[in-house]
């Protein structure tokens, strides 16, 4: 049988961060009959600040890449807060996915694959991998450099 996504985590010595906090007036996840709606997150480092600056301009993809990572155990770490265990998520349906780059920037797909890669460890390549767009924005809240939202279907 395989492991459940709550197994890989401890399989992967990964450990989810404190889930972060709203930066306005929304909620960070809503859960609607088996539908888990994630609001946009950034990419939470450890130390609680998050990871700002142009792709292209002041990261390289590799950062980028990272970045999108840290973004996918942020979400994590809301999706555990609303549901209490990641074992509820039946599948990811959606990622949109916002790379904060400079002008010239045309590797998106690449940046957000952190993000991707991530829900595909977790949830496994049939329950972890969804639809997606990978999209270029001139700017992001406080200059974080990517922003993911998403859409999970709950058991």
């Amino acid at each position: 049988m395989p492991a459940t996504p709550e197994e890989r985590l401890r399989d992967l010595k990964i450990t989810l961060p404190t889930p972060p906090k709203a930066m306005a007036k929304y909620r960070t996840a809503l859960l609607v009959d088996s539908r888990l709606f994630v609001s946009g997150h950034g990419p939470l480092k450890e130390d609680g600040t998050y990871t700002q600056g142009k792709v292209g301009d002041d990261l390289t993809i590799a950062q980028g890449y990272t970045a999108a990572r840290a973004v996918g155990l942020a979400v994590l770490g809301t999706v555990r807060q609303e549901l209490g265990t990641l074992d509820r998520i039946k599948r990811l349906i959606r990622t949109l996915g916002f790379v904060n780059c400079s002008a010239d920037f045309r590797e998106h797909p690449q940046v957000i694959n952190g993000f991707s890669e991530l829900m595909a460890e977790i949830f496994g390549d049939e329950a972890g991998v969804g639809v997606r767009s990978a999209v270029g924005a001139a700017s992001l809240p406080v200059n974080i450099a990517v922003e993911i939202e998403c859409l999970f279907e709950v058991r």
